[in-house]
């Protein structure tokens, strides 16, 4: 299954696609942890030190240069089934890895943010391959950190994304953002959605989403978040593998 999380900036998008990954992968399953938000802050919520994230595959020119600017042609559908594996890192298991546990693998995307640096039409179709290859072509769990909005999918990938979360805290502002987020999916074809509403100790009704969960303030993350970027391994463990398999179940449903 293909799981994309978007949301407003700072509202636990990035530590909910941290938590479903964990999650997953305690249950035996193999997970690609895709971060394709500028924040470029799944890896450390999932437990990497920041030295060892990898080399965003935006910034690999030689790999640009390789698959799309091939024999001096711009090849915008390039073959890209072995770089997965090339540029992915392993993430780490918090305590002593359990027996049947599955991989965590992490690729981070990156996004071009430099107005002045050129042409990013080569990296961008080269971003876009490989987000497609994951998403459509691998038989693994494909759990993807996106941006606020859905342009990083485009209308080709998004039709074989199987869920979309939409990660909210109680507010207006991040509740609408969220229902923009909910209609752009649904215009691109993408109407498996839930809103995970972060920080919240209740359940308002939101246009666009059936399914709607609660996560409360943990407070082992309030005090985690001010030493160290790392989510996963809280005290709150279990309240947050409920809200996860609530959330996996629901979209499964769904679907089928």
């Amino acid at each position: 299954m293909k799981i994309a999380f978007a949301g407003k900036g700072g509202v636990g998008k990035s530590s909910m696609a941290a938590w479903t990954g964990d999650y997953l992968a305690r249950s035996g399953k193999n997970v690609w942890m895709i971060d394709a938000d500028t924040a470029l802050s799944l890896g450390e919520a999932c437990g990497l030190s920041s030295s060892l994230l990898p080399e965003p595959l935006i910034r690999r020119e030689d790999l640009v240069k390789e698959r799309i600017h091939e024999h001096g042609f711009l090849n915008l559908n390039p073959d890209v089934g072995d770089l997965p594996e090339k540029i992915a890192v392993d993430l780490p298991y918090v305590g002593s890895e359990k027996e049947g546990a599955g991989r965590k693998r992490l690729i981070v995307m990156g996004a071009v943010t430099n107005a002045g640096g050129g042409c990013a039409c080569a990296a961008n179709a080269l971003l876009k391959a490989v987000l497609a290859h994951l998403v459509i072509d691998r038989e693994d769990w494909v759990i993807v950190d996106l941006e606020a909005g859905v342009e990083h999918l485009g209308r080709g990938t998004v039709s074989h994304v199987d869920g979309l979360v939409v990660v909210s805290e109680p507010s207006k502002r991040s509740l609408d953002t969220a229902s923009e987020v909910s209609r752009l999916a649904t215009d691109l074809g993408l109407s498996n959605q839930a809103l995970v509403l972060n920080r919240s100790g209740h359940n308002p009704q939101v246009p666009g989403f059936t399914v709607c969960l609660n996560l409360p303030i943990l407070n082992g993350l309030v005090d985690r978040q001010l030493i160290e970027g790392s989510v996963v391994g809280l005290p709150e463990q279990q309240q947050i593998d409920e809200v996860v398999a609530k959330l996996i179940h629901a979209l499964q449903n769904k679907e089928s």
